[in-house]
């Protein structure tokens, strides 16, 4: 998810000269050489990327990339749309914004995201789809091992019972 649509031709210096939609092809592209499939989006409007982050997950989607762009700086509802979501998030950004304008450098998402990465102009969805997918990964593993947790729990909640059980009937016969 992106904002704005303004790339390749604002302040190439900083941004790059890379248009979006030449980024989210690159994306698309990175994204199937790794096996996965990569749905970029883009809007100028804060409260439609509050409803993709909220429908994510439902939608499908195991991970979040997000450049908020001026919205990383002021939207509340953003960082808030992101602590809801169980997904991972990473937030990236074209420049570095802790080597511009003060004014660009405190995050309101940063805290709701598994990580950061900016200051590579397109290559900055590159590492950070490498770091979604590596987050997504995680996710699914802890799942996965909390759930075999659960069943070996219940094995051990059982066990017991038939090992005092047949402790039990093993003192009873001797």
């Amino acid at each position: 998810m992106s904002t704005p649509r303004v790339l390749g031709k604002r302040e190439p210096h900083i941004y790059g000269s890379e248009t979006l939609d030449q980024i989210y092809q690159r994306l698309t592209i990175v994204g199937a050489e790794l096996g996965v499939e990569v749905d970029a989006r883009q809007s100028n409007h804060e409260g439609t990327l509050v409803d993709w982050i909220g429908a994510a997950e439902d939608d499908g989607f195991s991970a979040i990339l997000l450049n908020a762009g001026a919205y990383t700086h002021t939207s509340l509802a953003l960082y808030d749309a992101l602590k809801a979501s169980s997904l991972p998030a990473v937030e990236v950004h074209l420049s570095n914004p802790a080597a511009r304008e003060a004014f660009r450098h405190p995050s309101r998402i940063a805290a709701a995201c598994v990580g950061v990465v900016s200051g590579f102009r397109g290559e900055s969805y590159i590492v950070a789809l490498w770091a979604v997918i590596s987050a997504a990964l995680r996710r699914l593993d802890s799942q996965s091992k909390r759930s075999a947790a659960k069943g070996d729990a219940r094995k051990r909640r059982a066990a017991p019972k038939k090992k005092s059980s047949t402790l039990r009937n093993k003192r009873k016969s001797a």
